[in-house]
């Protein structure tokens, strides 16, 4: 009987597979090799995906923000700002019309890191 080598069949998986594959992997507690064994994955794809969603969430990509539409900036017309951002924490960012992009996402690092 002569020794057959099974592999894992390659296959592409979209970006919400992978990032679920990431989520449930990170959830499972489980080793890497353990995790993969177990979804037929090879590690080095795991290991690519866990990149790209630690990218990705690090960009900002994936990460979702509320909105909210208020009717009163009429009201803050008169002050010369043209945009309101108010984060989470309560914090509050008045931006006036022709503002400097790159000025405001230092400012949000900034903010973000404190």
């Amino acid at each position: 009987m002569s020794d057959v080598t099974v592999g894992l069949v390659k296959r592409r998986r979209g970006r919400v597979e992978a990032e679920q594959l990431v989520r449930e992997y990170e959830s499972s507690g489980l080793t890497r090799q353990a995790f993969c064994a177990d979804r037929g994955l090879s590690v080095a794809a795991l290991d690519k995906y866990r990149w790209r969603h630690c990218r990705a969430t690090e960009s900002g990509a994936d990460r979702l923000v509320p909105v909210e539409v208020w009717s009163g900036m009429s009201a803050a017309a008169g002050s010369g700002v043209a945009l309101w951002l108010e984060l989470p924490n309560g914090r509050r960012i008045g931006v006036g019309s022709g503002f400097d992009a790159a000025v405001l996402r230092r400012l949000l690092q900034v903010v973000d890191q404190a």
